[in-house]
C-alpha cells in the first residue's frame, strides 16, 4: 500500500490468475496494516489515548451527564415536535435518510479496492506506485467507515434502547439490554455514525469539501429524528462515535506512514498523493 508495498507483479490474463493476484495483494495490504508503527511521533502520540486517564474520565463523565440531561429534557420533546412539522419537510427527510447507510460508501470503496488490487500487476514500476498510493487512500476510507460502524452495531445491541414509539409511547428511558431486535437498537444511531465518519475522513483528504460534507452529515443526523427512528441523544452519540472512530483510524494510518504523517510538533498531515495527470497515465497504460 506504499510505493514499496511488494505488490504482486506477475503477468497473466486469465480470470483465475487475476483472482489469485487480487487475493495476494489484499493479503499484502492486511499485513501492512498489521505491522507495528514505523514513525517516531511525539510522546503524546505514542499513548493509546490522547488524554491522560484523569482527563479522559472527566470527559466521559461530562458526556454521560449531557446524555442524561438530553434524555430527560430533549428527547421526548423533540419527537413530539416532529408531529407538527410540515408534511413536505418530513417527506424530504424521509427521502434523504437512506443516504446515511454505510453501504453507499462501503460497496463502491470495497469494489474499487479489489479492482486496484487485481489490476496493479503487469504495469510499469511508476504506475504500480501510483495505484499503491490510491489503494492507501481507498483503504483508509473503507476502514474508517467500517470500524466505527462495527462498534456502533455492537454497542447498540448491548444497550438495547427502544426506538421512539416502541412500547406504545414516547419513552426515552425504555431500555432492554442485550436485545437483538431492531426496535431496541436505537443507541447510538448507525446513520449518524456513518455520516460523521464520512465528514472526518473525506474532509481529511479533500479539505475544500468540508462544508458540503458537514451539510450532508447534519442533514442525515436531523433526518433520523424527523423520521422518528432515533432520539436526539442517539444521533449525538452516533456522531461522537463516527468522529472519534474516524480520527482513531486516521491516527492508526498516520503512525504507519500510510497516507498521513505526523510532524515533530505532533500535527497530522496528509502525505502528497498522485496527481490527476499521473492517474490518467496509469489509466491509459491499463487500456493499452
Amino acid at each position: 500500500m506504499t510505493a514499496t508495498n511488494g505488490l504482486n507483479s506477475q503477468a497473466g490474463g486469465s480470470t483465475a490468475a487475476l483472482l489469485r493476484r487480487c487475493a495476494a495483494n489484499v493479503v499484502t495490504a492486511l499485513k501492512i496494516l498489521a505491522r507495528p508503527a514505523k514513525t517516531h511521533p511525539p510522546r503524546s502520540w505514542s499513548k493509546p489515548w490522547p488524554l491522560p486517564p484523569q482527563q479522559l474520565a472527566i470527559a466521559a463523565a461530562v458526556a454521560l451527564a449531557v446524555f442524561l440531561l438530553g434524555m430527560l429534557f430533549i428527547d421526548a420533546a423533540a419527537i413530539n415536535a416532529v408531529a407538527h412539522l410540515p408534511r413536505w419537510l418530513v417527506w424530504f427527510f424521509d427521502v434523504i435518510t437512506d443516504f446515511g447507510k454505510s453501504g453507499w460508501f462501503l460497496w463502491p470503496l470495497g469494489i474499487l479496492f479489489l479492482a486496484l488490487a487485481a489490476l496493479s500487476q503487469g504495469l510499469s514500476r511508476m504506475s504500480q506506485r501510483v495505484l499503491a498510493a490510491v489503494m492507501v487512500r481507498v483503504g483508509f476510507l473503507f476502514v474508517a467507515i467500517v470500524v466505527p460502524g462495527i462498534f456502533t452495531n455492537i454497542v447498540k445491541h448491548i444497550f438495547g434502547r427502544a426506538r421512539p414509539g416502541v412500547g406504545g409511547s414516547i419513552d426515552p428511558s425504555l431500555f432492554s439490554p442485550f436485545s437483538w431486535p431492531a426496535a431496541y437498537a436505537s443507541l447510538p444511531s448507525g446513520h449518524a455514525t456513518t455520516a460523521f465518519s464520512v465528514l472526518v475522513i473525506f474532509g481529511s483528504l479533500w479539505p475544500r469539501a468540508r462544508t458540503m460534507l458537514l451539510i450532508y452529515a447534519l442533514l442525515i443526523a436531523a433526518s433520523r429524528i424527523v423520521v422518528t427512528a432515533h432520539y436526539p441523544t442517539d444521533v449525538a452519540a452516533g456522531a461522537l462515535v463516527g468522529v472519534l472512530g474516524a480520527m482513531m483510524v486516521r491516527r492508526f494510518f498516520a503512525l504507519r506512514g500510510l497516507g498521513f504523517s505526523i510532524g515533530p510538533d505532533g500535527a497530522l498531515r496528509q502525505l502528497p498523493g498522485p496527481s490527476f495527470k499521473r492517474i490518467k497515465s496509469v489509466a491509459r497504460e491499463l487500456l493499452t
